[in-house]
């Protein structure tokens, strides 16, 4: 009998009708249109078993994510999906998990209208490796920049923190088991849904945006370097996940500040944006929440509800500084 080849992998799993005017998978590179008067957005991301999944993980829920963390990035732009690749290397043929893991990645694919036009398979002994581009198009100098926020903007933030990080130290066991809060956290570890619709209205109403991988402070503190400012945040602003609700003060605050992976935008506008902000949300059901300003400096400072400042470490993760399994 034949053996599969890459040739026979990409044929069966990965080989999807593009949309018309589209070139796909199947030739040397895909061909792409681009809308008039506007920008293409581009954005890759890769994620490594043992560093950023653990082994064991639903092939499904991978292949979700492996798009959703891309498409996070087009959101936190102002950018409209418009096609994506996949770079796939694997230890062996495993054709359950391919086939699991493919139906994830169209699944998002499909709802995202995001098609796949091109990519490359290959093994590598070492584990999972995956590397997705995604490409979108934003209106031509209406892209959230990071380097656009103002001084005197609010600081706004999407949906509820902290739950993905419970979920992923349970599963590293740097915290105790609890079957209940675990159950209601995982998901929104495994399937981050991002924002894209919002992230899409966003753009000409909001200065600059960017989604929160990394942790609450460090990803906002790429904002502030950019654009060369600080912010006052005011903790109980910030929307903390319910499942968070009874833990330890102190871990739940570095949750808040500093756990990755929950994929919301974090986001600044004028004052004056309010309550267009407020009612493109309540129009698109996404919970938004008004946690801080950006003043001038380079501080960025965490208060509590009289203004007094509360301890925090530096918050986030870092590739080259973590150790370990995700």
């Amino acid at each position: 009998m034949r053996s599969d080849s890459e040739f026979d992998l990409i044929a069966r799993y990965f080989s999807w009708p593009a949309p018309a005017g589209m070139l796909g998978v199947g030739d040397d590179c895909a061909l792409l249109p681009v809308s008039h008067g506007f920008q293409m957005a581009v954005s890759s991301d890769m994620l490594v078993e043992g560093q950023h999944f653990f082994a064991d993980v639903d092939p499904a829920d991978l292949g979700y994510k492996a798009l959703a963390v891309n498409l996070s990035d087009l959101a936190a732009m102002g950018a409209r999906p418009v096609a994506c690749t996949l770079a796939l290397s694997i230890p062996r043929i495993d054709h359950d998990w391919l086939k699991a893991f493919s139906e994830g990645f169209q699944t998002l694919s499909r709802q995202a209208q995001c098609p796949l036009v091109g990519g490359d398979t290959t093994r590598n002994p070492a584990g999972v490796v995956i590397s997705v581009t995604v490409m979108g198009e934003v209106r031509r100098n209406h892209a959230l920049r990071r380097d656009a926020a103002k001084v005197g903007d609010d600081i706004w933030v999407t949906g509820h923190l902290g739950s993905a990080e419970l979920a992923l130290r349970m599963l590293q066991g740097r915290l105790p088991a609890d079957a209940a809060r675990l159950a209601a956290a995982r998901p929104v570890l495994e399937r981050p849904w991002p924002r894209l619709r919002f992230g899409q209205r966003l753009a000409g109403m909001a200065h600059a945006a960017l989604d929160i991988s990394d942790g609450l402070l460090q990803d906002l503190g790429h904002i502030l370097r950019a654009s060369q400012c600080g912010a006052d945040l005011t903790f109980d602003r910030i929307p903390a996940a319910p499942v968070l609700d009874g833990l330890d003060e102190a871990l739940r605050r570095d949750m808040i500040l500093a756990g990755g992976d929950c994929y919301e935008l974090c986001f600044t506008a004028s004052p004056k944006r309010r309550e267009q902000i407020q009612a493109t949300a309540r129009l698109l059901d996404v919970p938004v929440s008004r946690i801080g300003v950006v003043v001038r400096g380079d501080a960025l400072r965490v208060l509590d509800a009289d203004g007094n400042p509360l301890p925090h470490g530096p918050g986030g993760y870092d590739h080259f500084r973590a150790a370990g399994t995700p």
